[in-house]
């Protein structure tokens, strides 16, 4: 019981920190924290349906695939996580603007927040949604580093979605996922000495 309560308590402080990522840092400038946004831009340019329904039809598919491929609990767990952060978003968003110095210094605290809460969803058997799942399917397959495959993703989706939206936001995008999923991959191989509960589970054997 102990174990389960932490591990939920660690996922949903990884929910937080990636609703802090996107509210106060990524959002304000308009750039996308991943390729699920993305996505539901190309989804919406292409075939002309609503950005929110597109974002969510996204998510559905791959939250099928994902309850197919890690079962109902890891898929259980990630949409405790989207549903954390949407309601973190929300909160912020009209609650706690924050001061904008310098976007450079946004993305950075943005890909930090980002990156620490996205590698302790997956650290306890959940994802963040989106592209995240794909990923996590290719690289527990494969065998690869979590965080290069999400960005080796969102990179080709960026580059789509550079064709119907401003390139500077796509370059800022970039930017962040390179230095996020690097974090993403440190906080995925640190070896927590004392928090046994948080080894990688998601695992397929």
């Amino acid at each position: 019981m102990r174990k389960l309560l932490l591990t939920y308590c660690y996922l949903l402080f990884g929910a937080v920190l990636q609703g802090i990522s996107m509210s106060l840092f990524l959002f304000p400038h308009s750039i996308p924290s991943g390729g699920a946004a993305g996505l539901a831009l190309l989804v919406n340019h292409w075939f002309e349906l609503p950005l929110g329904f597109s974002l969510w039809l996204a998510n559905a598919v791959f939250l099928l695939f994902a309850f197919n491929y890690f079962g109902f609990t890891w898929t259980f767990r990630t949409i405790t996580s989207v549903a954390t952060t949407s309601a973190t978003i929300i909160i912020l968003s009209v609650q706690a603007p924050l001061p904008h110095v310098h976007i450079l210094l946004d993305i950075l605290g943005g890909s930090i927040f980002f990156g620490i809460g996205v590698g302790l969803l997956i650290r306890v058997g959940a994802s963040s949604g989106g592209m995240v799942i794909p990923a996590l399917m290719i690289a527990s397959y494969k065998n690869w580093s979590p965080g290069k495959v999400m960005m080796g993703i969102n990179l080709f989706i960026f580059l789509l979605t550079s064709l119907i939206i401003d390139y500077k936001i796509v370059i800022y995008a970039i930017i962040c996922q390179f230095l996020s999923t690097n974090i993403i991959d440190y906080i995925y191989g640190f070896k927590f000495q004392k928090i046994s509960i948080l080894s990688p589970n998601w695992r397929k054997r």
